[in-house]
């Protein structure tokens, strides 16, 4: 099973905290194309979420993307919230193009956006270790159901 995860992570590398531990070929989204999709089995796509989606970037590239049947998942941080609520414009978007959501994650990140770095920011530490083997066990399960869905 080829893997690759397509991220944005900007403001503290949140998003990227979690890619790395995702255990997949790592692409920041700016660096990625059609091919990457084409020569992986299962895409992961992840961002901090920004006013309530993920990065305008990732959503970008997928509007560009053609239709293609393909597994994927998707993974965010963010500062609150509920993530089902953040993650409906990202599945949509790929469902659009054909592609089936086999799961996703979400975790509290470190936040310090517009008027929270007047108080120093929420979620300070934020993934921590606990987050972080969380979304370890994450991929372990990702594994397990893409196996299974062939």
């Amino acid at each position: 099973m080829r893997t690759a995860i397509l991220y944005v992570s900007i403001h503290h590398g949140n998003t990227e905290k979690i890619a790395r531990v995702l255990d997949a070929e790592l692409l920041n989204v700016g660096k990625a194309n059609e091919e990457t999709i084409k020569n992986n089995d299962l895409i992961g796509f992840g961002s901090g979420i920004y006013f309530g989606k993920h990065h305008i970037s990732l959503l970008k590239f997928i509007d560009a993307l053609p239709k293609m049947n393909k597994k994927a998942f998707v993974f965010s941080t963010r500062g609150g919230g509920p993530p089902s609520i953040y993650h409906r414009a990202i599945k949509e978007r790929l469902r659009t193009k054909g592609l089936e959501i086999i799961g996703e994650f979400s975790c509290k990140g470190f936040d310090t956006f517009g008027l929270l770095k007047h108080i120093g920011g929420v979620n300070k530490g934020k993934p921590d270790e606990r987050d972080l083997k969380k979304a370890k066990e994450f991929a372990e399960k990702l594994k397990i159901t893409f196996q299974s869905l062939k």
